[in-house]
């Protein structure tokens, strides 16, 4: 299998790049997911040119206008850390990243809630977005990015796993010259991943695609991924799953006997009551595409979004 490539903040791994000199080794990232992912690791403080070990730095001022500032001696590092965020942002663009994992809660690296502290002196808000991170959303609002705190939540590791496997499969897509037989062919082997997350960008997809060909094939493919990370960026509910669930089950309704047809159901219907994991009827239907040689559904991402070794349906 290609592995995955995706930026990292280079303390998640382990090295000794943070203001005390230390690191935030984050072992699922390294040992679970390192398995299966080629890391490009930054660290915008270090690489901006601030030593190790240094002054921490904190976010100063209001909600979204603030600076990153020493904490003793209040010295203003925002231009450097703005100036190699922004550099960094072009050779990210060569990279073709499925994926972003940053540091929470720090001034550089923290997507969200980050502590702003007031001027003139009281207590933080947490209002803010590090300053790297704040350039990487702005520039890639497509690409699937998650902080490693946000990793611990089952829900949105999954979903962040299956987007950005989504991202790779569009790269491989890509590297080839795109023919409307291959974006075809792409979106229906996602049909059911993108209905669980949303139907109804499912159906506007949908009436793309069918017109494919009366478009520039450039603003097709920026149409066409604009709607596919959006969709997948929306939550996949018990009660989406088990809709598409009972989709699927319509290919067997010539193949199974009323009783594997109504244990299918139950065991649909215990998952969306939070009985059981996702996992439990997925097994079972896999097991009946390959039994009934359905290779339609053999083709569906949603079957087997991501390697079963990392397990994340198990808790979903």
């Amino acid at each position: 299998m290609e592995k995955l490539r995706l930026g990292v903040s280079s303390c998640l791994l382990g090295k000794l790049v943070r203001y005390d000199g230390g690191h935030k080794y984050d072992s699922w990232i390294v040992e679970i997911l390192g398995q299966y992912a080629e890391y490009i690791d930054l660290c915008p403080e270090a690489e901006s040119g601030l030593s190790i070990p240094r002054e921490p730095i904190r976010l100063v001022g209001q909600k979204q206008d603030y600076h990153a500032l020493g904490t003793k001696t209040s010295q203003d590092v925002t231009i450097q850390l703005q100036g190699y965020s922004l550099e960094a942002m072009g050779k990210l663009s060569d990279l073709r990243l499925c994926g972003y994992i940053l540091k929470s809660k720090s001034p550089s690296c923290g997507m969200e809630r980050v502590k702003v502290y007031p001027t003139h002196g009281g207590a933080a808000g947490k209002t803010g977005v590090g300053i790297f991170a704040r350039e990487l959303l702005r520039s890639y609002p497509l690409l699937p990015i998650e902080e490693e705190g946000r990793l611990h939540d089952p829900a949105l590791r999954e979903n962040f796993i299956e987007r950005v496997f989504v991202m790779q499969r569009w790269w491989q897509m890509l590297a080839q010259p795109v023919s409307a037989k291959e974006i075809i062919r792409f979106h229906t082997i996602h049909k059911y991943l993108i209905m669980a997350h949303s139907p109804q960008h499912y159906r506007e997809m949908g009436k793309l695609v069918a017109s494919v060909k009366q478009y520039d094939p450039q603003d097709f493919l920026k149409s066409y991924l604009e709607l596919l990370m959006t969709a997948t960026a929306r939550k996949a509910t018990p009660s989406k799953h088990q809709n598409v669930l009972l989709h699927i089950l319509g290919y067997f309704k010539t193949d199974l006997d009323a009783f594997e047809k109504q244990e299918l159901i139950r065991l649909i219907a215990q998952y969306k009551d939070g009985l059981i994991p996702l996992i439990v009827p997925i097994t079972l239907i896999n097991h009946y595409v390959k039994k009934y040689q359905k290779d339609y559904l053999e083709d569906q991402v949603y079957l087997n979004p991501h390697p079963m070794e990392l397990k994340l349906r198990n808790h979903v």
